[in-house]
């Protein structure tokens, strides 16, 4: 069997990692940090096609064990009128399938466990500084002055991906997108309406949404504008006020957003929001990145775990039919690179749309919006999230495609 070294144990790694197995190889993780992640995150949305792709590598059942139903999208205006009713999610997937909602903590534990019940080892404090290959053979080096041998290795390494520039020294560094990311869970709060519906408000200053768990408790998250990327300093000195910062945000509209923000007494510290438009090369010789570290999506696009789930399990199926591992990376950046791209312009085009500022700017976003769920607007709602992977039925090589 290939040795594969799976560089990144979180979500994205650990699910390549299996997908790899059940593959036929025997893959290894490394994971930088010298602990696991337990309790670090907040939420994220499954979308349909992310649950399809664990589908195909038995483990669905984990999003839905661990996760809860989201059967459908509402959206506000800063007013408080509803620009649309509840759009249930199932029309955004072929077979009916419906978003989940989960703790990122609770994804990735119990990823990591099945990993581990599968037999698949983890190496913590495994920094990688750099990698090369010579004679079919690869080596990773890490920080700790320690390294791995292995016949291919898989950067899972996320936005800040040190795999990337192994593979490529000039390649792009993450866009930031002019906005923040704030999250928190208001225990208890007392909203009318059934459970799990993502309900969204285009407030004056910022956006806002929340969703509301089985257990009562509201799960929300704000996108605060900051046009000039802030460093850590700056994070530092605005994370010191930043509750009283969101509650004023939204003070002056009609919505429960500051009501929600003033019942959250700790509300996540701020972070800023990047994406990854294009990354020239994603592969080189035996090294290969996914997720994050190939495509970084904006979250409005709800589809940066999915389509990093996608990868991993194309990938795995690559190598699984493919001559060599050289030939199994250009049949998977053939297959992933449009669809990934359109779906990074998809959440930019939604983060600018979330940001729309002035009277104008508003009633021309909320109408179109509330147009395009009322008639349809001649697009294909499911395109993103009713994408299936057969496990299988080979991906066709790159010339086939043609």
């Amino acid at each position: 069997m290939a040795r594969a070294l799976v560089i990144g144990a979180g979500i994205a790694g650990t699910v390549t990692a299996i997908a790899l197995q059940k593959a036929g190889l025997d893959p290894v993780l490394y994971e930088a940090y010298d602990r696991t992640a337990d309790g670090i995150g907040n939420f994220v949305n499954i979308a349909p096609n992310g649950i399809d792709a664990l589908d195909s590598i038995d483990l669905g059942h984990l999003v839905r064990k661990y996760g809860f139903d989201t059967p459908a999208i509402a959206f506000y205006a800063h007013t408080g009128r509803a620009l649309t009713g509840d759009v249930r999610t199932d029309r955004l997937a072929a077979d009916g399938q419906i978003i989940q909602t989960i703790r990122r903590s609770d994804l990735y534990v119990a990823l990591r466990d099945e990993a581990a019940g599968r037999g698949i080892p983890i190496e913590y404090g495994k920094r990688i500084v750099d990698a090369t290959g010579a004679g079919g053979t690869v080596r990773a080096v890490f920080a700790d002055e320690t390294h791995a041998e292995g016949d291919l290795l898989v950067g899972a390494d996320g936005l800040r991906s040190r795999v990337r520039r192994v593979i490529d020294p000039a390649a792009p560094v993450p866009r930031y997108l002019g906005v923040l990311n704030a999250f928190g869970c208001a225990k208890g709060f007392p909203a009318e309406g059934p459970p799990g519906v993502i309900r969204m408000f285009f407030g004056r200053n910022s956006f806002f949404s929340y969703t509301k768990h089985p257990n009562g408790d509201l799960w929300w998250f704000a996108n605060p504008p900051c046009p000039s990327e802030p460093d850590s300093a700056q994070l530092r000195a605005l994370g010191q006020d930043w509750h009283r910062y969101l509650i004023d945000l939204f003070a002056g509209d009609r919505t429960p957003a500051a009501d929600i923000i003033r019942a959250t007494p700790d509300p996540a510290p701020p972070s800023p929001t990047y994406d990854l438009p294009r990354v020239p090369h994603w592969h080189r010789g035996r090294l290969v990145v996914i997720g994050d570290a190939a495509h970084a999506v904006s979250p409005t696009a709800g589809q940066g775990c999915s389509v990093a789930m996608e990868d991993a399990v194309v990938l795995a199926k690559c190598l699984r039919d493919a001559p060599s591992a050289e030939k199994a990376f250009v049949t998977y950046e053939s297959v992933r690179r449009k669809r990934v791209e359109d779906i990074v312009a998809q959440g930019k085009y939604n983060n600018e749309g979330n940001m729309r500022r002035g009277p104008v700017g508003r009633f021309l976003r909320n109408y179109f919006l509330a147009r395009a769920f009322r008639n349809g607007d001649g697009s294909d709602p499911t395109w993103m999230s009713s994408h299936h992977i057969d496990w299988h039925t080979p991906e066709p090589a790159e010339e086939t495609r043609r």
